[in-house]
């Protein structure tokens, strides 16, 4: 068991949703203490989705609270291939993306990024940074070809 689990509040139809999260990550688990309906709001539900080894508590309990922003599951991403198949799947809010965010249909903000870019920018070459900042800064979903160009020949 992990020590910290998220535990994530949403209004209702819980199978929907987990049905959402296993569609989205194939290798993800679900684990119940029973069968899950698609509930009114306000109907108590629980599940407990495992995404890449993270266990992520799911519970539905009426519109009570909103997702915001400031709480996102970042994807770290080794391909191109990669992030195009997950911003496909999960961004469902175009004003909301930005800088490899993006927001999917039940709210939750997720960050979809090369794992390039965490090399990049803590390469100790200040040109360099800067100019990959400048590149991805521009960006709603990143391009690692443009974050290579942008390190490689920094202006």
């Amino acid at each position: 068991m992990q020590k910290i689990t998220p535990y994530l509040w949403f209004d209702s139809n819980l199978k929907e949703i987990t049905d959402y999260y296993l569609s989205v990550f194939p290798e993800a688990t679900l684990h119940t203490n029973g069968t899950l309906s698609d509930t009114p709001s306000g109907e108590v539900e629980l599940a407990t989705l495992t995404i890449f080894g993270q266990e992520l508590n799911l519970m539905t309990a009426g519109p009570m609270f909103k997702f915001t922003e400031a709480i996102s599951f970042m994807i770290h991403c080794d391909t191109q291939e990669e992030i195009d198949y997950y911003w496909e799947k999960l961004s469902a809010v175009p004003d909301a993306e930005q800088c490899g965010w993006c927001k999917d249909k039940y709210g939750l903000s997720w960050q979809v990024a090369p794992t390039a870019l965490e090399e990049m920018l803590a390469c100790g070459d200040k040109k360099k940074v800067a100019s990959v900042t400048q590149a991805f800064l521009k960006m709603k979903k990143f391009h690692i070809s443009l974050l290579e160009e942008a390190f490689n020949n920094p202006q």
